[in-house]
């Protein structure tokens, strides 16, 4: 915040006009306005926006804004995972089982192709020993020990997500994560920060839904999230996104079979996995993908790139299969050590253009660092099974063996340099740098098409879950917001939730009506 020395007159005075503007006005306890600035006093100009190159192009790294708050939000807890904290894995393999040579080069895709994989599935918002019986998203970890190098496919069970724009990504999990003065999870909180983002109305949804509770990370599905680009040998690019199916089936549990289970295990998640592949009954998991050229984008009456959004009406294909065959043997080492990365990335693939996955690209191998150490790919869970050549050098715990003179590049000393096959695929511009939301927001249409989508049981099952922590918000507006967000999705929705609230359904109507999807 910024501070102006002006005379004790001076300010009595403003007081005095404001407060009398206040009384006016009939509104009680201000709040008043100060403006945000960034570490070093100077002011913030948007605190919704990144900066991006054009309407469709992607985040800049000279938004220093956005850098700062990715960067102080990542070092928030040492050495504790700030999300994902608590988490299990297993070591397993990936057979590449189609012919996808015209959409990507990498080699993991090569039919025939057996990738060795570690996998984390986790819990997002609380900690280390929470139970796993929480109402989350779970986050879908795969490591890919490639010819070319490791792939980070880092997703989670749901397929999309609270936020399109990374700069919002501390203030969501901020608001989501125990007050700062009393340490509890709070309604109040989390729903005056979704109150003013719209979008999420997508993923509320789903994650009040049973979705929000799988019965155990074998019978749960993954999804990127996000959309990647598949790059083949001459340079063309397409659009993909992918989506783990569990072989074992999709199941979850409702509130009340999670409170039964928590009341005598809160590790059950882990406890199944860690059984079932003891007893070699080995989970599997098919990979699908969807596929979009880049000149398909625009025929959506949404942004494709969004990730709140699903592709609907884009057919799948299946990849090939995952299986998991072997526990850790030490979940220190292994489990908690092991550090994701959306930018570990190999040739043929490559991010898109994804406002959200762009600072993922640059928070989590941040991340890592700050966590685990600037040398957390030299430790065996993290380390590729190629060889690494890289100037980069030095550090905490460092256990590489380089030697030489050279250090640098380029050199004529020694033979290692880049090579321009692995160059990244090139993206026409147009358009000017700018800080604005997206074109095509269409904030509620799938929130409404996924509730028309649950059974019955299902739809109850969400009102209910909903209404039970909604039900604890005290501000009036924000609970009316939502709830005009939920009506916009779907009228029948809006209105059974209304009901269960005790709320005015023709107050909520009209100010639905006044909401543009």
């Amino acid at each position: 915040m910024t501070y102006v020395q002006v005379s004790t007159a001076s300010c009595f005075a403003r007081h005095t006009a404001v407060s009398g503007l206040v009384l006016a006005l009939g509104l009680a306890n201000p709040v008043w306005a100060q403006t945000q600035t960034r570490d070093n006093g100077a002011p913030v100009g948007d605190n919704q926006n990144s900066q991006v190159a054009g309407q469709h192009g992607p985040v800049l790294l000279q938004d220093v804004h956005l850098i700062q708050k990715l960067q102080r939000f990542d070092r928030e807890r040492v050495p504790e995972r700030v999300v994902h904290a608590r988490g299990s894995g297993a070591h397993g393999v990936f057979e590449a089982t189609e012919d996808v040579s015209a959409l990507t080069r990498a080699a993991v895709f090569v039919k025939g192709t057996q990738t060795p994989v570690f996998v984390r599935f986790s819990t997002v918002i609380h900690g280390n020993h929470s139970p796993e019986t929480v109402r989350d998203p779970r986050g879908f970890a795969t490591k890919f020990y490639t010819s070319e190098g490791n792939w980070d496919l880092v997703g989670n069970n749901l397929p999309v997500f609270f936020i399109r724009d990374a700069i919002k990504f501390p203030d969501m999990v901020h608001s989501l994560k125990p007050a700062p003065d009393s340490n509890l999870q709070d309604p109040n909180r989390f729903f005056d920060f979704f109150s003013h983002v719209p979008e999420a109305t997508h993923m509320v949804t789903r994650v009040y839904s049973d979705y929000g509770i799988p019965r155990n990370y074998r019978q749960m599905d993954g999804n990127s999230v996000h959309a990647y680009k598949w790059v083949n040998t001459q340079g063309q690019y397409a659009y993909v996104k992918f989506h783990w199916k569990s072989r074992q089936g999709e199941q979850n549990l409702t509130s009340k079979e999670a409170e039964a289970i928590q009341a005598k295990d809160f590790n059950h998640a882990s406890r199944d996995l860690i059984d079932a592949i003891k007893r070699q009954d080995f989970p599997k998991w098919d990979l699908y993908v969807q596929v979009l050229k880049p000149e398909q984008l625009a025929g959506f009456d949404f942004d494709p790139l969004d990730a709140t959004k699903v592709w609907t009406g884009v057919a799948e294909r299946k990849v090939g299969t995952m299986t998991l065959n072997r526990n850790p043997d030490n979940v220190f080492q292994e489990t908690e050590q092991s550090a994701f990365a959306p930018s570990n990335l190999v040739p043929g693939i490559e991010p898109s253009e994804d406002r959200l996955l762009q600072g993922r690209v640059f928070s989590y191998a941040d991340t890592q660092m700050h966590r685990v150490g600037a040398n957390a790919l030299q430790l065996p869970i993290n380390q590729p099974r190629v060889a690494v050549h890289s100037h980069n050098q030095d550090g905490a715990l460092n256990s590489g063996k380089r030697t030489g003179t050279v250090n640098y590049e380029p050199s004529r000393l020694i033979n290692i340099r880049d090579q321009a096959e692995f160059k990244s695929s090139r993206l026409p511009l147009a358009g000017t740098t700018q800080q604005a939301a997206i074109g095509k927001p269409l904030n509620f249409r799938q929130a409404g098409e996924f509730y028309r989508s649950l059974s019955e049981t299902e739809q109850k099952n969400l009102i209910a879950n909903l209404a039970g922590d909604l039900g604890q918000v005290k501000h009036m507006e924000v609970r009316d917001i939502m709830l005009s967000y939920f009506f916009k999705a779907d009228a029948n929705y809006g209105k059974a939730l209304a009901r269960a609230m005790k709320a005015d359904i023709s107050a909520i109507e009209q100010r639905a009506a006044q909401l543009v999807d």
